[in-house]
């Protein structure tokens, strides 16, 4: 098969710009009132990453001593930062399920129950040849019983199904990198038989698998054994529980002027990373909260779903760093006595039950529903 031309490929990075064209027309953010800011961080969290080597994997040592150091720092460097609940900025880990090794999961684990984060799944395939469907549900489901050995995991209500959060590795999410990093064209069918209560990878872009409909929180519109149903969706709206699991919650999506190049405005993605090269800023959460992610019915609750490489050596100052000290001190200070905005630091788990929480007409305050449907296996004290 040839390669796309470049015009085709320029279509494929930004299809999803009429969408972002008509909701910067028609959606306006509240600036009045109270309004509350729910973040979570879906940390892609691999600490086999090596920085400019796609491919290449750090030796067990290194990647131990990686999470050590994490484990360590990151609680010292942060713990001072709590939202308007008293809850500390947490990472939703999703180590990736292809490379799971039991000594660094377990370490991870024990951090998390020490009240820095939940772990949840993350999965590469397909890389050199399409995967296949029944080897995805293969991996998914004995990762799914490892990560409940290390007290992992929820469960509805508490009971049944063992249930999980999801990220798609190199964002091909149901094969929708045109074939490749996937292969398997029923895999959100195979997420939602799994265990799956939603799914965590978009925005994607610049990367070909962005689909066209942004800055939403929503279900799969398409037959879930189609290729990349979440290209269509149905918003969430108050008082409708949601029926078709797993839910698609994505982070915002925006376009950024960076510059001036010959007097030209210089536009750029805005798509939700948290790195080195990009830290968050008080700049950033204005673009975050103008995207409006929400539960329709609901502006006030603004869903802020951020994510990051947490393990890439280049990106630790982002992590917890002062980069990331004075965000959150900008947070804090933005939100003190409530004045501008009340502030909730969620896990991915806890960011779906609160969005639950409004499907089903519940009122009240967000954090009164971190734990509302899906229950860790393992509880953890409230940090």
């Amino acid at each position: 098969m040839p390669p796309p031309s470049t015009s085709k490929k320029l279509w494929l990075t930004l299809k999803w710009l009429p969408a972002y064209l008509r909701q910067r027309m028609v959606r306006r953010p509240l600036t009045s009132g109270k309004v509350h800011l729910i973040f979570a961080l879906a940390d892609h969290f691999e600490p086999a990453i090596f920085p400019g080597s796609p491919g290449q994997a750090a030796e067990h040592s290194v990647q131990l001593e990686r999470v050590e150091r994490w484990c360590r720092e990151y609680p010292r460097a942060l713990d001072a930062f709590r939202d308007s609940d008293g809850c500390r900025f947490r990472h939703t880990f999703f180590y990736p399920a292809e490379q799971y090794d039991e000594e660094i999961v377990s370490r991870i684990a024990e951090h998390c129950r020490a009240g820095w984060g939940e772990l949840e799944i993350h999965l590469h395939h397909g890389i050199h040849q399409p995967d296949t469907p029944e080897n995805t549900r293969r991996i998914l489901l004995e990762y799914v019983e490892r990560l409940v050995r290390h007290g992992s995991l929820s469960r509805l209500d508490g009971n049944g199904l063992v249930r999980y959060a999801f990220v798609h590795g190199n964002w091909a999410l149901a094969n929708s990198a045109k074939g490749r990093y996937c292969g398997v064209d029923e895999e959100m069918k195979i997420l939602a038989e799994t265990g799956c209560f939603a799914d965590f990878t978009l925005p994607s872009a610049p990367s070909p698998a962005q689909v066209s409909k942004i800055n939403s929180l929503y279900e799969c519109a398409l037959p879930l054994e189609q290729r990349a149903p979440h290209r269509r969706g149905h918003d969430l709206r108050q008082g409708h529980p949601p029926a078709i699991f797993p839910l698609i919650v994505q982070g915002p999506l925006m376009v950024i002027f960076r510059g001036r190049r010959n007097g030209l405005l210089l536009p750029g993605i805005e798509n939700a990373e948290v790195s080195g090269a990009n830290p968050a800023t008080r700049a950033r959460l204005r673009l975050w909260r103008e995207a409006a992610i929400c539960v329709q019915g609901r502006p006030d609750w603004v869903f802020i779903k951020l994510h990051c490489h947490g393990m890439d050596p280049r990106d630790e100052a982002a992590m917890y760093g002062a980069p990331m000290q004075n965000f959150l001190q900008d947070l804090k200070e933005g939100g003190k006595n409530g004045e501008n905005y009340r502030l909730h630091f969620t896990t991915a788990r806890e960011m779906t039950n609160i969005i639950l929480a409004v499907c089903d007409g519940q009122s009240g305050d967000p954090g009164e529903f971190r734990d509302y449907r899906f229950k860790l296996i393992t509880p953890v004290p409230m940090p």
